[in-house]
């Protein structure tokens, strides 16, 4: 059974067709004893065949370690959104619901090498000479 029902991924599919170069989305995962493992590595195949612009790489947590310190990830299940570097957007858990649709966001701006931030904000970025650990937390209500 899908979880994108058909409406759905033509709708994504359209949106998709706004990237300008090719992503991937590196995930990691285990088998055993994770919520919402199974069901999120369905997610992004679903998702990924809505684009040749998208290629999903699917990695064990617990059998490749190496990799997972690579692109800084710490729990499971965890995507990471990029374009050829470990740098990326990561995502913790299902990015279902209202974040499926940051997901798609994340996407586009990897893909169009653009974080959308104004020219004052990306000025104040260049000047942080520190490491900065950002998380944003999102939760159902």
């Amino acid at each position: 059974m899908s979880l994108l029902r058909e409406q759905d991924a033509i709708e994504v599919r359209e949106r998709l067709k706004a990237m300008t170069s090719p992503v991937r989305l590196v995930h990691f995962t285990q088998e055993l004893n994770l919520d919402y493992g199974r069901e999120t590595k369905q997610l992004l195949e679903e998702l990924s065949g809505l684009s040749d612009q998208l290629k999903l790489e699917v990695h064990n947590f617990l059998l490749e370690k190496d990799q997972a310190a690579e692109y800084g990830v710490a729990m499971v299940p965890a995507t990471v959104i990029c374009n050829g570097q470990a740098k990326g957007i990561r995502f913790y858990g299902m990015p279902a619901g209202y974040e499926f649709a940051n997901l798609l966001d994340a996407i586009l701006m990897v893909s169009q090498s653009d974080s959308g931030l104004s020219a004052e904000s990306r000025e104040k970025v260049a000047a942080i000479t520190q490491p900065i650990h950002l998380q944003v937390f999102v939760t159902p209500t």
